[in-house]
């Protein structure tokens, strides 16, 4: 990912969270018809087509081929196939419900029989919970419940999402570009632009940003769209048009949101990388007065500028 997203500037997730229930991929077992006795047509033979009185093939034998038959017990030794261990999924563990979902995630399952939406959710929780900390088991649940309702635009965006915080760059994109197919949602857009830049595309980052919905966003989508765009043009090296993108931004707003210390943060960095040093100390101390929550390192790099400034 671009440099200066580690400074906590990625784009915040947007916050979601037919069923076509797949099998484990276990066949059955092999049912073995039994002989019947008796004759058809006055001649005594076997179901198996065989005179009755001879020998009996096991099921699935052939004159002259070895039996593939095999026991239950002997199939359940076998290796997982990378479909079966996704679709199994990580182990859920027992206290995660389902019930910790959003109720306008939960909804969107009710149409599924009960023991697949229970499964679904409970995935989907423990994605949801476990995205921070820990988003390569998080992006396991999610294709866990991917694998079971593949065409639910919800499951698709928190593969998406859970993708994108594991660094799985490609299929975040692919999963909500399938989503944004199935409900028409523009909110993924300042992710999937984010997506483009780590895969070294920053013109596709830039076309998305120029998505006409964008300007009706709400202000912290806006924003986060902004940072985006402005990263995109550093990536391009037109450190100008960066800072006029982020300067056309409410860098002075009052708030100290989220998304205000995201906007100041952004500034500050494009500054330094464009050579204007001391005027990025200043945006460093005044990100750094608004994110109580220290969202950013901003207080760090201001104190590495002055450092530098003063030699």
């Amino acid at each position: 990912m671009a440099d200066e997203r580690r400074g906590n500037q990625r784009p915040a997730r947007s916050g979601g969270r037919s069923s076509d229930q797949r099998g484990s991929g276990q066949g059955r077992s092999a049912q073995g018809g039994s002989s019947q006795g008796g004759s058809a047509g006055g001649r005594g033979r076997s179901a198996s087509g065989g005179r009755s009185g001879g020998p009996q093939r096991a099921p699935g034998d052939r004159p002259g081929r070895k039996s593939d038959w095999k026991r239950p017990a002997d199939r359940q030794q076998e290796p997982r196939t990378a479909s079966q261990a996704e679709y199994d999924g990580p182990e859920l563990p027992d206290e995660i419900t389902g019930a910790e979902l959003d109720r306008s995630v939960a909804n969107q399952l009710k149409g599924l029989p009960d023991k697949l939406a229970s499964r679904i959710a409970r995935h989907l929780a423990a994605a949801g919970l476990m995205i921070e900390d820990d988003p390569e088991t998080a992006y396991r649940h999610a294709l866990a419940a991917r694998a079971r309702a593949p065409r639910l635009a919800v499951v698709r965006e928190a593969a998406g999402e859970a993708a994108y915080a594991a660094g799985h760059y490609s299929e975040a994109l692919a999963e909500l570009r399938a989503a944004k197919r199935m409900n028409g949602a523009t909110a993924y857009l300042p992710i999937m632009a984010d997506c483009h830049r780590a895969l070294k595309q920053p013109e596709q980052a830039l076309k998305l940003a120029k998505s006409p919905s964008v300007v009706n966003f709400a202000p912290e989508a806006k924003a986060e769209m902004t940072i985006v765009e402005a990263g995109a043009r550093r990536d391009i090296k037109q450190f100008d048009a960066a800072l006029r993108t982020l300067e056309l931004a409410p860098l002075n707003n009052k708030s100290r949101a989220a998304w205000v210390v995201r906007l100041r943060y952004a500034y500050a960095d494009t500054l330094v990388a464009a050579g204007r040093e001391k005027d990025a100390l200043e945006w460093f101390h005044r990100t750094h007065a608004i994110d109580a929550d220290e969202l950013t390192d901003a207080a760090e790099r201001a104190a590495t500028l002055e450092r530098k400034l003063g030699d």
